[in-house]
């Protein structure tokens, strides 16, 4: 396994629309282990293989608190269930050190492949939904800064400006 470089907004690359998975083989299931080791060490609950600059749609999550029930999506789409809205703070590991109340559909249908190619479908209304649709948003380049007003997010791209250059 190997840790990987997780990009940070406003790299443009973060915008990039993943492409569906044609043939889950070798590489893609080594990829998902690569994501899976890259989002423990970070630490975060979920990424997207975008966030990593490999545009594939492709997402590991893992938002039990003991950190040992990795889920692995591929090709992952939603379908929001009724009409509430939660509104939930978030972060992410491509913008560290911010969270911000972003608001969701509340209860949704998930529906993705697992490492081996097979179909699986999950219902779910708390944390794992809210996880799936912001990693799913980075699957088509959308970033939860991208829900706030232009002036937060501004302020958030030039605050991770100032400290790229102060580690240069």
């Amino acid at each position: 396994m190997a840790l990987l470089n997780i990009l940070r907004f406003p790299d443009p690359r973060l915008r990039k629309i993943a492409q569906p998975i044609d043939e889950i083989d070798d590489s893609i299931r080594q990829l998902a282990e690569d994501m899976l080791e890259t989002m423990y060490a970070a630490p975060g609950i979920g990424l997207a293989a975008t966030q990593v600059n490999v545009q594939k749609r492709l997402v590991v999550m893992d938002i039990s608190e003991e950190k040992d029930q990795p889920l692995i999506f591929i090709n992952p789409e939603i379908q929001p269930i009724g009409d509430e809205i939660e509104e939930m703070e978030e972060g992410c590991l491509s913008v560290p050190g911010f969270f911000e109340l972003v608001k969701r559909p509340a209860h949704v249908i998930i529906r993705a492949l697992d490492k081996e190619g097979k179909p699986f479908e999950i219902e779910d209304q708390e944390l794992l939904a809210v996880c799936i649709q912001h990693e799913i948003d980075h699957l088509d380049g959308k970033l939860f800064v991208d829900y706030l007003s232009p002036l937060k997010r501004q302020r958030i791209r030039k605050k991770l400006e100032k400290q790229e250059r102060l580690q240069l």
